[in-house]
């Protein structure tokens, strides 16, 4: 813990009421506490850094200039929102946040009416501020509706799919680019700020709206020449023009951190009939805090750190993260084979394609945040005979899931589908959960779907998806380190559809997918001291499955019980359906199925996580025992 900063303005502002209640010569103070508070909020509990310090200025002049929450504030992927969460009545749990019981690292309409969209992904926030500002001009409401996307966002094709759709929203939209990384204009100065001020006031749109009059009454031709000279000598001035065609009035670039600039500028805009518009401004990720500025891949996400030296706290040296045994095993295979590729949507670190891309640097794309076009891009380099790589945490890939089945499953092209994050990841709750890709993926017909044990087996799994041609394949690993076992020399391609067991017994028999497997072994040393013989199986596959492995299973014990880390509809399911087709249920087979909770989990550690999930040895010796209908109390309940 660090000791908490001086604040004594911050300390009179609780909501946005209070905020708009001070003066403007006091907002650059204000701006400064709301910044140290960050900083000594984030070094305790660890979280997301860079990008709210970048945003504190901004904050603070849209909830000075804007009626919020009737205004409806929308945070593009939401992890910039510390700062909006403290000056809107969450400041006293600031320092519970990611925590079990706490708030939450992104925005959640649950926590706050200042929260009115909850976020986590990206690119979704002018579709859903376009929403409000559509209901409240149908409804004849009033307020507007801000979006503030970072221009990283801006990759995603959704942003402009929006885009394209809000002209219908009129002046109730406006969307705010932060500007903090990708330079898409000139720089910013005091030019810059002039323009701004100037094309977003009442005189210029004054003058403009009765310039177009007159022009109608000239000649169409002339009107519309008009329109386009203006327009276009705008967006050579200011950058703008693009966004000009999308439909919106486009003001920038602003510096983001200069509130004598923001505050204007934004008061102009919220006064306007003109509409919709985009206000471009430029920020710093990191702003304020040297480590941050100096380093913003580091600090875009930290664990607990010194605020005085800026250093994080280390865990303790252990096993290698699953990403990086990826990125490292894809890169070795990729020296002996050329058409090995690896393509991921903006998480190049995340997913350990940054270490294949150090290595082969021609044959590694990151698509931006652009899920879709990752998967149809890997189909087309599949299509030509190349062997590519799509390395998407679970919870994105769902976002191109009809790309998987139309693009790669239907034509049954051999796109190899990295997936990272499977399970469930701690801190960051329910919106990064890799809960869903088993079922989505098992379902399909031409799909191989692989789940790691352990990280030797994903070296073993990599290798074997690298080799196999005649379709999809996935492997699914969790985020974290290994469990610690000696990585293989060489890599063993693994027959498709197999399993292995791991340790022999009669009465119970455990069939584990993906890495429970530690748990399943846990809970049968228990089950065996109490007499109870366990085999422990590693499925290895949820597709397709190994029929003749599991039916020796369930033939030859009294019980079997199988475990994922993965929704309903998965593994447990398929299995289910195997028994039932056979007739092997008929014969009284006492099968258990477990499998994460049929509701979404909120944020605390992984442990915790499962074991309110029912997936930890306690819980596998529980269902055993209820089975074989022992006098036993099960430990606990899965909702």
């Amino acid at each position: 813990m660090t000791d908490l900063p001086e604040t004594p303005l911050l300390d009179t502002v609780s909501t946005p009421a209070d905020l708009r209640g001070l003066k403007p010569g006091q907002l650059r103070q204000l701006a400064d506490e709301l910044r140290a508070e960050t900083i000594s909020a984030v070094g305790a509990t660890g979280g997301h850094l860079g990008s709210g310090l970048g945003v504190v200025e901004l904050t603070v002049a849209i909830h000075y200039v804007f009626d919020t929450p009737r205004d409806r504030l929308v945070w593009d992927v939401g992890h910039q929102c510390y700062p909006h969460k403290i000056l809107t009545g969450r400041r006293d749990r600031i320092r519970t946040l990611r925590q079990g019981g706490g708030l939450s690292g992104f925005t959640k309409r649950s926590e706050s009416e200042y929260d009115p969209f909850g976020a986590a992904h990206s690119s979704t926030s002018i579709s859903a501020a376009l929403g409000f500002a559509v209901a409240n001009k149908l409804a004849d409401r009033p307020g507007k509706a801000i979006a503030v996307i970072g221009d990283g966002a801006m990759s995603a094709g959704m942003a402009y799919e929006a885009m394209n759709n809000a002209e219908q929203a009129g002046n109730r939209l406006i969307v705010i680019l932060n500007d903090n990384d990708m330079s898409i204009a000139p720089p910013v100065g005091g030019l810059s700020a002039y323009l701004a001020r100037l094309i977003s006031s009442s005189e210029y749109l004054g003058l403009r709206s009765l310039a177009s009059r007159v022009a109608k009454k000239v000649s169409r031709r002339v009107y519309q020449s008009l329109g386009k000279a203006e327009e276009y000598t705008r967006g050579m001035v200011t950058g703008g023009t693009l966004f000009e065609e999308l439909g919106f009035y486009y003001v920038g670039p602003i510096d983001g951190h200069n509130l004598d600039h923001l505050i204007p500028v934004l008061e102009n805009v919220r006064d306007t009939e003109e509409g919709p518009i985009l206000v471009h401004v430029v920020t710093k990720k990191g702003k304020g805090y040297a480590p941050a500025e100096n380093a913003a891949d580091k600090y875009h996400g930290v664990q607990r750190f010194d605020v005085i030296t800026g250093a994080q706290a280390k865990a303790p040296p252990g096993p290698p993260s699953y990403q990086n045994v990826f990125g490292e095993t894809l890169a070795k295979l990729a020296e002996t084979d050329a058409r090995i590729c690896a393509i991921t949507a903006a998480m190049p670190s995340g997913t350990g394609v940054d270490k294949f891309a150090k290595a082969h640097p021609d044959r590694a794309f990151d698509v931006g945040i652009a899920e879709q076009h990752a998967v149809t891009f890997a189909a087309g380099l599949a299509a030509q005979g190349m062997r590519p790589f799509c390395a998407i945490y679970s919870t994105f890939l769902q976002r191109a899931y009809d790309q998987v089945v139309h693009d790669v499953a239907i034509q049954n092209l051999p796109v190899r589908f990295a997936i990272d994050r499977a399970g469930l990841v701690g801190a960051d709750g329910a919106t990064h959960a890799g809960s869903f890709d088993v079922t989505y993926l098992a379902t399909l017909p031409n799909f191989v779907v692989m789940a790691a044990a352990d990280e030797a087996e994903l070296v073993h799994m990599t290798y074997t998806a690298a080799e196999h041609d005649s379709g999809p394949i996935a492997v699914r690993y969790p985020r974290g380190s290994g469990v610690g076992v000696t990585l293989p020399e060489t890599p063993q391609l693994l027959a498709i559809g197999k399993g292995r067991i791991v340790r022999e017994g009669k009465k119970v028999a455990i069939l584990s997918l993906g890495t429970r497997l530690a748990e399943a072994i846990k809970a049968a040393d228990v089950l065996d001291a109490k007499g109870l013989s366990t085999t422990v199986a590693d499925l290895r596959f949820a597709k397709p499955l190994d029929q003749a492995l599991i039916r020796k299973l369930l033939t030859t014990h009294e019980v079997a019980v199988t475990i994922e880390e993965a929704a309903v509809g998965g593994l447990g399911a398929h299995v289910l359906t195997y028994a039932s087709d056979e007739g092997l249920i008929d014969a009284g087979l006492k099968l258990r199925t477990m499998r994460l909770p049929d509701r979404f989990q909120d944020q605390d550690k992984p442990e915790k996580q499962y074991a309110d999930a029912g997936l930890d040895a306690d819980h596998i010796v529980a269902t055993v025992l209820a089975a074989l209908r022992h006098n036993v109390t099960a430990v606990g309940a899965r909702a």
